[in-house]
């Protein structure tokens, strides 16, 4: 086995004759910017909103605000490099095929491997999320399913061993009793799952329609929600502004980042856009936009309506209009998380099979993978293949492992894209003439040869203004700090090595600040996201090289 076998990339003529020139994908195109902008605000606009922004509220006050400014710069920097890699390499597969393009086979391995995180295993968390709130929806209307119907196995032994009493200690009380095993699982979790893999199976055209009515509907509500709100404000309650100071704001960095996730699924779907070297790049970007707004006025609102310690819930949402006793907004408020998180389920299960399929084409995943159903025109079999790595894990696993597993790969995978805008080959000027005739983004270039070295410089010294104790701590190498610094420490050396790489080479600006703040944002992630992560990618290693390494199309050509 060559080492340099690993870093074997693909052309970009060769991509394009696969799918992006719009003769050879056999999908339908039939998706318009406002379609792909509609897609972005479907995925993004979900768990991220309704659930996961209680916990970061709880963590950072209403401080958190800055954390939601920091990734939504970090997101807006990534979402041009992958506008830039969509206008150049217009096909499914997302940052996987850009890595294949920039860094070779090994890292787009990696990268697909991490997405399925992104999409696949993400979705287990929207699906207990949904079912939450659903389940609450139908107990306003009186209608009561059993605990042991509504809750996840593992979250319901963890209560019974705790001792907690609410619904996991009722559910393992209640269940029956087959075998000796008791049977709890969350039905709406796994009922939505089938429905969602249905309707994602069916065709594109038809979930772009109702993913369009979602994103109508939840937008209506999540406005209202702030108008709402904005009357129970009391401005006592954003004092202190980060109670828990900076730390317990970067503590809820995986809920903040998680509400992000979503806008690059959109980079899934360019075989099936009918302008995607123009409209995909718009589409990313103007979602990513959109719902950035939204988020710092929800998360303002909701930490001045109570105490950030009250918003530790799974349904904060609903959680602040009880407490102020506003209860005809617990309808309302339900009905837009069901109808938010159905839209996210459905983009997410949109998007993985496009990437195993791209993958199958290369031969890195069986062949299988790459049919496309000859009447609904969509990757049918990596289609159920994707329900059942969402529906299965739902029997056995819970919401917390999931959220934090889910970000750490997303932001793996966008540290790779932003560093491979950075590695791809120039244009000429003509072709950068070509993309600007036919309305193609691409990024403007601004030389960071001074600029970026001097950021760092002015960011170190307000870091030390701000934050007197900060280096200290940092830099502090005893066995009990060690292990929890070390991604810190990492960053300042990837930071100092960039800076001299910045003013040698000239690097473009942009991309280079989306790699440095997605990396920044990586070291908030726990030292155990890290260990699981690990081991996730040690398993999609064996994968790669039992079977993707010898039947590469790649390691045939080069045969």
């Amino acid at each position: 086995m060559g080492l340099s076998n690993l870093f074997r990339r693909k052309s970009t003529a060769t991509i394009l004759n696969e799918g992006g020139d719009g003769e050879h994908s056999g999908l339908n195109k039939v998706l318009t910017v406002k379609d792909l902008t509609f897609f972005g605000i479907a995925a993004i606009i979900g768990g991220g909103t309704f659930s996961a922004i209680g916990n970061a509220c709880f963590s950072g006050g209403p401080g958190v605000v800055l954390l939601y400014i920091m990734c939504a710069v970090a997101c807006g920097f990534t979402a041009m490099c992958y506008a830039e890699f969509a206008s150049r390499v217009p096909v499914s597969g997302s940052a996987y095929t850009y890595a294949y393009v920039s860094f070779g086979e090994i890292f787009a391995w990696i990268i697909g491997w991490a997405l399925l995180m992104e999409y696949s295993i993400g979705n287990i968390y929207i699906a207990f999320s949904w079912s939450g709130y659903f389940t609450n929806l139908l107990e306003t209307t009186g209608m009561h399913l059993p605990e042991w119907l509504t809750i996840n196995y593992k979250s319901a032994h963890a209560a019974f061993e705790a001792n907690t009493k609410g619904e996991g200690l009722l559910a393992w009380q209640n269940a029956p009793i087959l075998g000796g095993l008791r049977i709890i699982f969350d039905l709406p979790a796994v009922l939505i799952n089938i429905l969602i893999t249905y309707l994602v199976y069916k065709g594109t055209k038809e979930s772009k329609n109702i993913s369009n009515i979602m994103v109508y509907i939840k937008l209506s509500i999540i406005l209202l929600v702030i108008i709402v709100g904005a009357f129970y404000v009391d401005i006592n309650n954003w004092t202190p502004f980060m109670p828990n100071g900076f730390g317990g704001v970067m503590g809820g960095v995986s809920a903040v980042f998680f509400a992000y996730i979503g806008f690059d699924a959109v980079s899934t779907l360019a075989e099936e856009s009918k302008n995607p070297q123009r409209d995909l790049p718009r589409g990313m970007i103007y979602s990513l936009v959109v719902c950035t707004v939204i988020y710092i006025i929800l998360a303002l609102v909701i930490t001045g309506m109570v105490s950030y310690q009250l918003l530790g819930v799974s349904d904060p949402l609903a959680e602040i209009f009880a407490l102020k006793g506003v209860k005809w907004m617990l309808f309302i408020v339900s009905i837009a998380a069901v109808v938010a998180m159905t839209s996210v389920m459905l983009v997410f299960q949109m998007g993985q099979p496009r990437i195993w399929m791209t993958m199958s084409r290369d031969g890195l995943m069986p062949k299988r993978f790459s049919s496309i159903h000859p009447k609904y025109k969509t990757p049918g079999f990596a289609t159920i293949i994707t329900g059942l790595v969402v529906g299965v894990p739902i029997f056995f696993t819970d919401e917390t492992f999931v959220l934090d597993f889910t970000s750490i790969g997303t932001l793996f995978a966008f540290v790779l894209v932003c560093g491979g805008v950075l590695m791809l080959s120039p244009q000429s000027e003509a072709e950068i003439a070509e993309r600007q005739t036919k309305g193609k983004f691409r990024i403007p270039y601004i030389n960071s040869k001074f600029i970026f070295p001097i950021f760092i410089l002015f960011a170190g010294v307000l870091i030390q203004y701000l934050f007197p104790d900060f280096y200290s701590n940092t830099f502090n190498f005893s066995s009990d700090t060690i292990a929890t610094n070390l991604p810190m420490l990492v960053f300042f050396l990837l930071c100092i090595v960039m800076s001299v790489v910045s003013f040698a080479k000239n690097l473009s600006l942009i991309p280079l600040l989306g790699l440095i703040s997605c990396c920044y944002l990586l070291t908030g992630m726990a030292v155990s996201n890290w260990k699981w992560f690990g081991i996730w990618l040690a398993i999609g290693l064996v994968f790669y090289f039992s079977f993707g390494y010898k039947n590469s199309k790649l390691n045939k050509e080069k045969a």
